[in-house]
C-alpha cells in the first residue's frame, strides 16, 4: 500500500514487464507528480482475436488474485465440513447465516433466496480487495526512476483493485442488469411501469386525476434517479479507498530529510492511519451492499407484501 517504504525496480526493466508504458495522462509526470495515480496502469496489452487490444492493467490483477484467494480459502475452509464448526468453517458459516438474516429482514423471506448469492459475493470480493490495498508493497513496487525526491514508482505492479473507477463501475452495472432482471420478475412489465409512474394512495374524483398527472411527472424523476445509481454507486466506493491510499502515501512522504527520520517517520506515520483504512474497507463493503440491497428491496418487495394481504 502507499503507506508502506518505497520500493522499486530498475527503470531499465520496465519495458521487459509487457512494455508498459505510460497512457497520454500519464506522460504528463514532467511536472513532479505525488500521491497516487488516477489511472491504471497496463501490463501488458495483448490482441485478441476478433476483439483487439486487451489491455491486462494492474488493478485487474489485483482483482484476480483476490478472487482466486477467496475462493482457495473457501474450499480450504469447507474442505472438512463438520456438524459443529470450528476455525475457518465457523467464521464463514457465522458471516454467511449473519448476512442472510440480516438481508432477510430487508428483503424477505422469498426475494432473499434469490438475490442473496449476488450481495454475498460482493461484500466479501469488495472486503478483501479493499484489505489486499493495505499490504505493504501494493502500489509501492513497481518501476520508476530517480527524483529530487528520491526514487519514485510511476507504473506499480499491482493497485488496489478499488482504487480503479473502472472496476467499481462494473459493479454497479452489473448490479444494474441483475436490479432490473429482479424489478421485471417480481412485477411484470406492466406492474414495473406501474411502479415508477402510476399514482399512489387511495385517492377519489378530481384528486384522484390530479395525482395521476404528479406521479407520472415523479416517475421521469425517478427513473433520471435511477440512472444516476451505477454512478454514485462507483464514484463512493472508488473515492473512499483512493483517498484513502493517497493519504496514506502522503502520510509515509511527511518527512524528507534526514534519511534516517525518512526511512522511520515513513513506515511508522501511517500505522494509526492503517487501522482506519481497515475499518474503512469495512465499511464501504458494507455500504455497497446495503445500498443495493435496499435498491432492489424498493421496487421488488411490493408484490409479495400485496400477496400477503390477499392471502
Amino acid at each position: 500500500m502507499a503507506g508502506a517504504p518505497v520500493v522499486g525496480l530498475c527503470a531499465e526493466g520496465a519495458g521487459a514487464a509487457g512494455q508498459a508504458q505510460p497512457t497520454a495522462p500519464e506522460a504528463s509526470e514532467k511536472k513532479e507528480e505525488h500521491g497516487l495515480s488516477a489511472y491504471a496502469v497496463p501490463l501488458w496489452n495483448p490482441e485478441l482475436p476478433g476483439i483487439g487490444h486487451f489491455p491486462i492493467t494492474n488493478s485487474m490483477l489485483v482483482t484476480w488474485i483476490v478472487a482466486i484467494g477467496v475462493i482457495i480459502l473457501a474450499q480450504l475452509a469447507m474442505r472438512k465440513m463438520e456438524a459443529v464448526p470450528t476455525g475457518a468453517q465457523n467464521f464463514w458459516e457465522w458471516m454467511v447465516e449473519s448476512l442472510y438474516d440480516f438481508l432477510g429482514s430487508i428483503l424477505g423471506p422469498d426475494l432473499v433466496k434469490r438475490t442473496f448469492w449476488f450481495f454475498i459475493t460482493i461484500f466479501i470480493f469488495i472486503l478483501f480487495t479493499n484489505w489486499f490495498g493495505l499490504i505493504p508493497g501494493v502500489g509501492t513496487i513497481g518501476w520508476g526512476e530517480e527524483t529530487a525526491h528520491g526514487f519514485v514508482v510511476s507504473h506499480p505492479l499491482l493497485r488496489g483493485g478499488n482504487a480503479d473507477l473502472n472496476m467499481t463501475f462494473a459493479m454497479a452495472a452489473i448490479f444494474m442488469v441483475l436490479w432490473l432482471i429482479w424489478a421485471l420478475r417480481s412485477n411484470g412489465i406492466w406492474g414495473f411501469a406501474l411502479e415508477l409512474f402510476g399514482p399512489k394512495g387511495d385517492n377519489t374524483g378530481f384528486i384522484k386525476y390530479m395525482m395521476i398527472v404528479v406521479f407520472f411527472a415523479v416517475g421521469f424523476l425517478e427513473v433520471i434517479s435511477i440512472g444516476f445509481r451505477p454512478i454514485s454507486l462507483s464514484f463512493r466506493l472508488y473515492g473512499n479507498i483512493f483517498a484513502g491510499e493517497n493519504l496514506l502515501e502522503a502520510l509515509s512522504r511527511t518527512v524528507e530529510h534526514p534519511a534516517w527520520a525518512k526511512a522511520l517517520f515513513s513506515a511508522l506515520l501511517p500505522v494509526p492511519f492503517y487501522f482506519l483504512e481497515i475499518l474503512v474497507g469495512l465499511v464501504q463493503a458494507f455500504v455497497f451492499m446495503l445500498l443495493t440491497t435496499v435498491f432492489t428491496a424498493l421496487v421488488c418487495t411490493h408484490e409479495e407484501e400485496h400477496g400477503k394481504e390477499h392471502h
